[in-house]
């Protein structure tokens, strides 16, 4: 008496898979590369922009460290009737440094005076160039250096001598100290090129003489326009409510106090904002190049019916075409995606390199990137690898 044995399909391991999934991929080799670049252009987009973006974030929040958020400015509010002129006293930097949290403090006081490469030139010619008068303390409050010479002390301070902000050297013409520039009626020796400050651009454009000079020379009243602080970074907060009724007691509504580095915190928080756009190019691109690989798999499914009916007559179940197709397509999607991490990267690294910013690529980003290729991927193939799936054996060898 004979048993009846129930037939099995054979079971594909994860290394069949990928040989069958990777068939059709080895056999056309150039519109695989057709198909995936679209999904690599949007990759690359979308990681180029991030990280671009996550670059510059870089480089300020570096800036940031370096220069420091611990610097306030207190300068002449507005009075209590319109255009009454409102002064600080004369000891506000003192009163300044004496509250708590505090670790030093400066200021600088506006003069009337012009400045000129000399008196030849027209006192109407002034570049944009403001003289002020500057207290010792006030390069090391900014944070400030030199590009050439030296800084104002007590000695220097007295005589006519000078030290230009970088920008106000460029406008007159002065590379190096030793050179002089007129200033009212008198020549003063510049002894001194400051480097860039950012967070101080008033003084980039400034001519500073030292206090008791810019008083017994030009007529300055000892009044500070401008007050800088530096506090301690748990104090910072403590200070900017203490400083205005420091400053004047009395009316501390004609004080106005502001945060320097405000502007680069605002621009590192929203650094990327207009990123949003390219971002959704990208996505565009990404959804293109994702309708790029589901024709593609269509046509390998119409191309390869013949395939398809041989491997269904030979056992092969509906899940392990459905499968099989399926690989196909995420092989597919996944090239296209390491491919464009890859570009996104390089394009990124380009711009930093050139751009003097740090190299950052977000790990998040580049995951999210492979990860949505690969949904992609699978999307795409799933309407392919279905309607391969129900192909009947005859009619497929019937008709390939």
């Amino acid at each position: 008496m004979s048993r009846t044995r129930k037939l099995t399909a054979a079971r594909l391991g994860p290394r069949d898979v990928l040989h069958v999934g990777s068939a059709g991929l080895r056999s056309r080799p150039v519109r695989v590369v057709l198909s995936a670049l679209g999904i690599a252009i949007g990759i690359a987009t979308m990681i180029a922009v991030v990280g671009i973006s996550a670059s510059s974030q870089a480089e300020l929040l570096r800036r940031l460290d370096a220069l420091g958020t611990n610097m306030l400015v207190a300068k002449p509010g507005e009075g209590m009737f319109s255009g009454q002129e409102v002064k600080l006293p004369k000891d506000a930097v003192g009163m300044v440094g004496r509250i708590a949290g505090v670790e030093e403090a400066a200021g600088t006081g506006d003069l009337k005076s012009s400045v000129r490469r000399s008196e030849k030139i027209p006192e109407a010619e002034t570049g944009g160039i403001a003289v002020k008068a500057a207290t010792e303390g006030l390069l090391d409050v900014l944070r400030g250096g030199l590009a050439s010479g030296t800084w104002l002390n007590a000695a220097t301070g007295r005589y006519p001598s000078v030290v230009l902000g970088h920008v106000a050297a460029e406008r007159l013409g002065i590379t190096e100290p030793g050179r002089q520039v007129w200033i009212d009626d008198r020549y003063f020796t510049v002894i001194g090129i400051l480097d860039p400050l950012p967070l101080a651009p008033e003084i980039e454009r400034s001519a500073l003489v030292g206090w008791a000079g810019a008083e017994r020379l030009l007529g300055f009243d000892g009044h500070p326009t401008t007050v800088y602080e530096r506090s301690t970074d748990a104090s910072v907060e403590d200070v900017q409510r203490l400083l205005a009724p420091t400053i004047d007691p009395q009316n501390p509504q004609n004080v106005s106090v502001g945060d320097p580095s405000s502007a680069l915190k605002a621009k590192a928080a929203t650094e990327g904002a207009f990123s949003t756009l390219l971002l959704g190019l990208g996505g565009i691109a990404l959804l293109v190049g994702g309708v790029g690989v589901a024709n593609t798999m269509i046509i390998s499914v119409l191309e390869r019916r013949h395939e398809i009916g041989l491997r269904r007559s030979l056992g092969a179940t509906r899940g392990q075409i459905r499968i099989q197709f399926v690989t196909e397509s995420l092989m597919l999607s996944g090239l296209g995606g390491l491919a464009g991490v890859a570009l996104g990267g390089a394009a990124t690294g380009v711009y930093a390199s050139t751009g003097g910013l740090p190299w950052v690529v977000p790990l998040w980003a580049v995951g999210g990137g492979f990860a949505a290729t690969l949904a992609i991927g699978t999307v795409a193939g799933l309407y392919p690898a279905v309607r391969a799936s129900r192909l009947s054996p005859t009619l497929a060898l019937a008709t390939a």
